[in-house]
């Protein structure tokens, strides 16, 4: 028997596998118990920090992470991206009481699968969970109609994921050809795109653009370099 058949044949192999995070303990106690509630669920871990959640994802490999958005020690997209890069099969679904278009749109970039408020109801989480575990490619989001009709206008002059990634490494200073050599393009090529970004977000030079999309939460600031605006050399 593969594994895949050993899973469907045991049901506590076949469930959902979902790891908590959130630094009240009120709160995952009360996710857990809907959770558990559910013959096709089980929590596999839980985490009030987000380097116990990294380090528990990397071991546990969840399918689904219910990820809370204000924890006490880390970035939200520097704590997605570091999840996903340990465990890329693991979606991961955020909960927040704040659905502000900026941070919902770096958190996309990041790679999440959903952005839920908490106000939601259990439900709506259980339905959700399904949802990304299923493998669809479909984004699940309850949030305000505010923040949706900020995120269109945020979104006019969207970028391509190809766009991005240049932009991404034009941030960490990387030069024409070495984006070239990074991402097996001609260099001809980068420079198509760059004027392509250029012209999407009205910029006028390198500096410029990297602003611009950092501005717009299209791409996170450079490590190195959160907490300032990106500048030359």
């Amino acid at each position: 028997m593969n594994p895949r058949d050993a899973r469907a044949a045991d049901p506590v192999a076949a469930a959902t596998r979902v790891a908590l995070v959130d630094d009240h303990a009120l709160v995952r106690e009360g996710v857990r118990e809907i959770l558990e509630s559910q013959d096709d669920m089980m929590v596999v871990s839980e985490a009030a920090t987000s380097g116990d959640a990294i380090a528990q994802v990397a071991r546990h490999r969840p399918d689904v992470v219910l990820l809370d958005v204000e924890l006490p020690d880390g970035e939200p997209t520097d704590t997605v991206t570091r999840m996903r890069a340990l465990s890329p099969d693991s979606q991961i679904i955020m909960l927040s009481m704040y659905d502000g278009p900026q941070l919902l749109r770096r958190l996309i970039n990041a790679g999440i699968r959903g952005y839920l408020l908490k106000s939601v109801c259990g439900e709506e989480l259980l339905a959700a969970i399904r949802s990304v575990h299923r493998g669809s490619d479909r984004m699940v989001l309850a949030v305000s109609r505010d923040s949706l009709a900020q995120m269109q206008g945020i979104t006019e002059n969207v970028l391509s994921a190809r766009e991005l990634e240049i932009l991404e490494l034009v941030a960490r200073a990387l030069s024409n050809g070495q984006i070239s050599t990074r991402l097996v393009i001609s260099e001809a090529t980068v420079k198509r795109h760059l004027r392509n970004i250029f012209a999407k977000l009205g910029a006028v030079s390198r500096i410029d653009a990297v602003n611009k999309a950092i501005a717009a939460a299209l791409i996170s600031p450079p490590h190195d370099q959160t907490h300032h605006r990106y500048r030359a050399g």
